[in-house]
Order: structure tokens, then sequence, then C-alpha cells
């Protein structure tokens, strides 16, 4: 029989209803772990890809990650039958006298990471770590979190960190300086920027982190523990909810967007901690659906190698668009999603009968915070983005600064950085001065939104540069550039990425101005609408295993060239799923916008795009 790699995911088959579908999910995603775990029980190491820390911290993230879901499970009381290997595990990875040691954390550091679900744990099931320790393994623990709190932390998210181990020794007894803790305490309010928004640091951009990580911890925080911080907590998760909702799909897809994709269904954690926090953002029965939704998403997804444990990568397993601190036990932040399997079985979020958010009108949502105009076609909710800024990390350009992410297409990263000619360029505008490399948008000098309509300036080149603005024309989406170039370019735009098939199946078209593929379950096509230069439409098969979704993708683009001087380029986009489209939607484009009254609007109206401003400007 055919290997079918969707069958080794552990939540294949799994209705994922209940709290019994739920539980049996959890071991399912850790079972396959137990081949992994080192003799003394300290270390799982999962393969021998590498991330940019050492092994030892590696290993250490394997044996610390499944804790975000085991830990609500033994609150909860579900059967677990390995307690005694995170027991073991605690006591010789702290111990310095021991082969498997972790090592100590002597800097900014990857433990540092870790060590929250080790305090988390702690700090929620002592029973099944902490008293089963002699006593010179817990004064081991103790010294290790100890010393590992005394050095400074990443200015970003980190800081829950080390809040997470400053509860877990309030817990446990131990004396230590609590002053620490109210400093980052009050150095985390500096990330907030309004309306439940944060950001993740001294950064311009807003992604996943704030769902999964700024409030997750500050959700956690409020049930943990009751003062001024634990409201605030509470109250913007609320406000937070209303926004991000709009995230989410109807099929529970979430926007793929920014870095740290592989945490996968780590994108439900918000719902599951407002469940754990007992905070109704939403009523009940909707934040259910949320969280199970999006779990079920990703049932028949090929994310896991053969032996089911999970692989990097998103909808299927990639390096290619995985982090630099990514290593094999990455992906198990993945388990932040069973937080509710804390909870007792008759609270509201298990005994409510699951409902869809309502998605009454408006069906355009302009989110000025993360600079993004929400939109819905068919079953797909894209994200219009104004673009934001990650000039560190590995594809940070596509991963922050396309113009248009989608919950049912992805987006793309690049393969090669001379494939001007091969590139998925899919929403993105690429420049090219000698037909090999290629310069897109990486940053934007002004980011503004008026309306629904987002306006950027930015430059490709530093005698190029480039303003568009972009409209929300449900399904469809417009695209305007206006290009003042100092000598010719060659310029290609893209429009979303589709799944292709085996066998060349599916219909592809390039016709002057215009170009499409059809697919078995998809149309994409993108069309000039009237710009100053002549494009060719082009069916791109892209380079295999780039896009986030799917390995293999076609994506219609439209490419010619520029002289020097002023460009208007004009430019709408259609993908839906449907392969019918051809004979509808397709047909009916939108007219192209005036660019005077583009221009007015954003004169009049915009507003600065929050993820763009520098930290302190904020009103």
């Amino acid at each position: 029989m055919t290997y079918d790699p969707a069958s080794a995911n552990p939540l294949a088959g799994n209705p994922l209803e209940t709290r019994a579908d739920m539980s049996r999910a959890l071991l399912d995603l850790f079972d396959p772990l137990l081949a992994c775990f080192s003799k003394g029980n300290a270390r799982v190491r999962l393969s021998g890809a590498a991330a940019h820390f050492d092994r030892a911290a590696a290993d250490l993230e394997g044996f610390a990650r499944p804790l975000w879901g085991l830990a609500p499970l033994g609150a909860g009381n579900g059967d677990f039958a390995h307690w005694h290997r995170f027991a073991e595990g605690l006591a010789n990875g702290t111990d310095p006298a021991h082969l498997e040691y972790w090592g100590a954390v002597n800097g900014r550091d990857q433990r540092m990471v870790e060590l929250a679900a080790l305090g988390f744990a702690l700090a929620l099931v002592p029973e099944k770590i902490w008293e089963p320790l002699d006593t010179r393994a817990r004064s081991n623990v103790i010294a290790y979190l100890k010393h590992a709190r005394q050095f400074d932390y990443a200015d970003n998210n980190w800081k829950f960190f080390r809040i997470f181990v400053d509860i877990a020794l309030d817990r446990l007894g131990a004396d230590f300086d609590r002053s620490l803790t109210r400093q980052y305490l009050e150095e985390l309010e500096g990330f907030y920027i309004g309306d439940g928004w944060y950001r993740d640091g001294n950064v311009r951009r807003i992604d996943h982190y704030i769902p999964f990580a700024m409030h997750f911890y500050g959700l956690i925080y409020s049930k943990l523990v009751d003062d001024d911080y634990a409201k605030r907590y509470r109250e913007r998760a609320i406000l937070f909810a209303r926004d991000f909702r709009h995230w989410f799909a109807a099929d529970g897809a979430t926007i793929p967007f920014g870095r740290s994709l592989t945490y996968r269904f780590a994108c439900a954690g918000f719902w599951s901690a407002l469940a754990f926090a007992d905070v109704e953002a939403l009523p009940w029965r909707e934040v259910k659906h949320l969280c199970l939704q999006h779990l079920r998403w990703w049932r028949d997804k090929p994310i896991a190698d053969r032996d089911g444990v999970l692989s990097i990568g998103f909808g299927y397993p990639s390096l290619l668009m995985s982090e630099s601190y990514n290593s094999a036990g990455s992906p198990y932040w993945a388990l932040k999603a069973f937080l509710p399997l804390a909870i007792a079985e008759d609270h509201p979020f298990w005994t409510s009968e699951e409902k869809a958010p309502e998605q009454a009108p408006p069906e355009v949502v302009p989110q000025r915070h993360p600079g993004m105009v929400m939109m819905r076609a068919g079953g797909d909710v894209v994200a219009l983005s104004s673009g934001q800024e990650n000039l560190q990390m590995r594809f940070g350009t596509e991963k922050y600064a396309k113009f248009a992410y989608s919950t049912r297409y992805g987006f793309s990263v690049e393969s090669d950085e001379r494939g001007f000619a091969l590139a998925a360029f899919d929403s993105m505008l690429a420049f090219s001065d000698d037909g090999l490399h290629y310069r897109v948008r990486e940053t934007n000098a002004e980011a503004r939104l008026a309306g629904d309509v987002l306006y950027a300036k930015w430059s490709p080149f530093p005698d190029v540069s480039v303003e568009s603005w972009l409209a929300p024309a449900a399904p469809w989406h417009i695209r305007l550039h206006r290009i003042r170039a100092a000598r010719p370019l060659r310029v290609a735009e893209g429009g979303f990425a589709i799944a292709r098939r085996d066998f060349e199946l599916d219909t592809l078209s390039a016709s002057d101005g215009a170009a499409y593929a059809i697919g078995e379950a998809d149309f994409s096509g993108i069309l000039d609408l009237g710009s100053s230069v002549d494009r060719a439409g082009l069916a791109q098969k892209a380079q295999p295993n780039t896009n986030v979704i799917v390995a293999k993708t076609i994506v219609p683009q439209l490419r010619g060239q520029i002289p020097a001087g002023e460009t208007i380029l004009v430019t709408a986009v259609l993908a839906l799923g449907d392969p019918a489209a051809v004979a509808s939607a397709w047909t009916r484009p939108p007219k192209a916008p005036d660019i005077a009254a583009l221009e007015a609007l954003v004169r009049e109206k915009g507003v600065t795009v929050s993820a763009i401003e520098a930290p302190g400007q904020m009103p």
C-alpha cells in the first residue's frame, strides 16, 4: 500500500470535538517522542538537524515543550503514564554531576525559553514532577532556576519566561529577589500599544507572537497570580479577541504570517488560554469553535514524519521556511493549544455547543495596529498588508512584507536569490536590473491606513521609489503602484499560489495583461487594469517546497519592463476555492481606481500603521 504522509499525522481521524478527543490528541502527539528520550530521561533528541544553539539546549527543548500540553492534562486529572520520566529528567538535567546535565545558563540562552515550560509545570502540577524528588534533587532544581534568572533576558516576550520561573519558585517556597519579577512585569507594559495589541519588543512588526506569546503568557499569569497586572491582561485579551477572530476562516485555518510558523496549532493558543484563564472574551461556544476548528484544520496535513514526530515546516516538512532557532523539538510549542485540558469538564468551554462567530457584514475589517485589511473571499480570509519589517531573519521579507496573505493559499518563500526568472513572487512586486538578481519590498518608509485602503512608500533600490495602494474589492483586491525609477528595470508581480497537480492536469492561461491557473480545487488569476506599460501574463510553476501550505504550486504573474521616469501599474488579483470562477468572478473584474482620489483619501483620513511606528511614538 502506498505510504500516505497525512496518515502519520497524530491528529488524523480524531473528531476533535470533546475533552476526551483533545486528551487523546495530546497523547497521540506525545507518544512518538517516547523512543527519543535519553536513558536518564533529561534529553529528547528528534533529528540530526541543528539550530543556532547547542545540542544540549535543543535536547532540553524536546524535553520541555511537551509540558505546555502535559501540565494542563495533569492539572485536569487526565491519565498520563510517563510523569516519572519528567521527574527523573528534571532531576538529572539540573544535576551538574550527571551525564545528561543541560548545561548552565551563562548569558542570553535558549535554555531560558525552555525553563518557562518547566516553571509552568512546576507551578501547575508539582505533585507530578517536584514532590517525587529527593532533597538533593530539589536543591539542584532551585539552584538551576535561580542561577538562570539572574541573567538578562531578550527584550521581548522572553521577559515572561523569567516571570514563569519566578511563579514556580514562589510556589515551591524558594527565596529569591522578587524585584526582578516586578521589573520585567513593568518592562512588558512598554510593549502594549492599545486596543489589545502589543509589539513583541522594540521591533516594527506585529505577528502571531502577540496571541500565542504575549497574550498566552499574560492569561496564564492572570490565572496563577492575582494582582493589577493580571486584571490588565484579562481586559486586553477581551479587546484583542474581537480583532483576532477575523484572522480565522470558516474551515479553521488562520492567516500564515510572520516567523515561527513551525509552531503550527500554537495559533489556537490564544483561544485555549482564554479557556484556561476563564475569560469569556467571546461567547464560550465561539471560543471553543475557534480553538477546536483550528485543530481540526490540521488533521489531514502531512505535518509529521513517518514515526509521528512533528516535522519542522508548516503544511508539510520544510526546512526552507524555518528560522535559525528552530531545532527538531521546536514544533512542540504547538502543544500550547491544549491548555483547556486543565479546566473541568463541566466548564462552559466544554459544555457549550460549538458555534462559529457571526460573519455578518462588513466583510472588510481594517486593523490599524498590524496594518491589515481583513477581507473574506469565498471560504478564504485575505489580509491585505501594508507591509512590516524583519531584516534579521531568513525570508523575513516574504514573511512580513508581501501585499497579501491568505488562510487558503499561505505565502511562498523564495529558494534562489539569483532566480528572477524562476521566482514565485506571490503577492509581491519585484524589480531586476540584470534579469538574474532582484529586489522586492523589505521595509517601508511610510505606511498608512485610510478607511479600508492601505498605502505604503518603499524603495527596492536607492534610485527607485514606489508608492503602493491596496484596496479590497471582494472577492478581488486591487493594487496600484506608482514607480519613479532612474533607469529601466524589469518587473514581475504575482497573484496567489495554488496547489499544482501531477501529470500537468492543471489549466494554465497566459496572455497580454492577464494570467490564470485552474487547479483541482482552485482558481487564481492576475489582471492588468490599465498600466502605463504593457505586461505579459505568465503562469509560473513555482520552485518546489517554497509555499508554506502545499509543496507544489502555480502562481499567475505579470512581467514586463519599465522605463526611466514614472510608471503606473494597476493590478487586480483573484483567487477562489472554485475552479468555475473562470466563468464567473473572473469575468467581472473591478474598475481601476482613480489615483488622485486614493491620494486624497490617504491625505485626509490616513493614520500611520502602528506596526511601523517607532516604540514610544504611539498616541
